[in-house]
């Protein structure tokens, strides 16, 4: 079932919403709540939820089953305070991987929930590819533990932005709609629109790390209506995997040029640079 179904968010738009004495609201309250309830029981048992990444019974839509869940790799600390890896070891407060050391970035730190690896790598494809806008609510839940040490209310939340050919073709940012979720949990200033991807580029998925980058060169702006906003401010970019990271970089490039203070990576599923490969997302 759709979002409307399972949700039931439909439901209030069926009554009448005139103003009632404060006891008949109340009473209607109840009655609605009760309501919803009762049709939530009948709808999962007619239209059961499966698990999105082997299709085992759960008992909510678009969360994992307990196999599923036990096998994600959540990262935790200790962890590169630049690139957000986990660390084999704890090296104190603030430490730096081998991998940042050598080449340390141009965002400023990143941050994600999971390794991409097993269901991870399965839902990030279903979610991306397959059209499963349902799971963006469960991706952007696993990602607020870690958002909560990038985002304060005074950044802003911007999604990384595809180019208009490839979002005609998919018909929606699998970004974007991560940012909507954890704007809403974690605040910030939302900015939907804040980049644009002027050059159609080919797809990562099969470039070494060199080709990415330069796929990826030139191909982002600053939108003219966040110029004025963008000096001085931190700005948090979201996406659903970093991989060799040549694409925030690009755009961590472009909005410091624009001026902004810092720019930091927030993203569900991160590629282990140890373990990276280029049929890696």
């Amino acid at each position: 079932m759709g979002d409307k179904f399972s949700s039931l968010e439909w439901l209030p738009d069926l009554v009448d919403r005139t103003e009632q004495p404060v006891q008949h609201r109340s009473r209607n309250f109840e009655v609605l709540s009760s309501l919803r309830r009762g049709l939530t029981v009948v709808l999962d048992a007619l239209f059961p939820h499966s698990c999105p990444v082997c299709n085992e019974l759960v008992q909510c839509d678009g969360g994992l089953c307990l196999s599923c869940w036990q096998t994600l790799e959540l990262i935790s600390a200790p962890y590169c305070e630049r690139l957000g890896v986990p660390l084999h070891y704890d090296l104190g407060p603030n430490a730096w991987s081998a991998a940042a050391l050598v080449n340390p970035p141009d965002y400023d730190r990143a941050r994600a929930a999971v390794l991409y690896n097993g269901p991870a790598r399965e839902l990030v494809k279903r979610f991306k590819f397959y059209g499963e806008v349902r799971l963006s609510r469960f991706l952007a839940k696993c990602m607020l533990n870690a958002g909560a040490e990038l985002v304060s209310l005074e950044s802003f939340l911007v999604p990384v932005p595809l180019h208009r050919s490839r979002l005609r073709q998919r018909t929606y940012n699998q970004s974007a709609l991560l940012v909507k979720e954890i704007g809403h949990h974690l605040g910030g200033r939302v900015l939907l629109d804040g980049m644009v991807r002027t050059r159609k580029t080919h797809q990562q998925v099969g470039l070494k790390r060199g080709a990415r980058t330069a796929n990826v060169g030139g191909a982002f702006h600053v939108a003219e209506h966040f110029l004025p906003l963008v000096s001085g401010a931190h700005v948090v970019l979201v996406d659903d995997v970093l991989t060799t990271g040549a694409t925030v970089e690009e755009c961590a490039r472009v909005l410091k040029a624009a001026g902004a203070r810092q720019v930091d990576v927030l993203v569900f599923a991160l590629v282990d640079p140890e373990n990276f490969s280029a049929d890696n997302g």
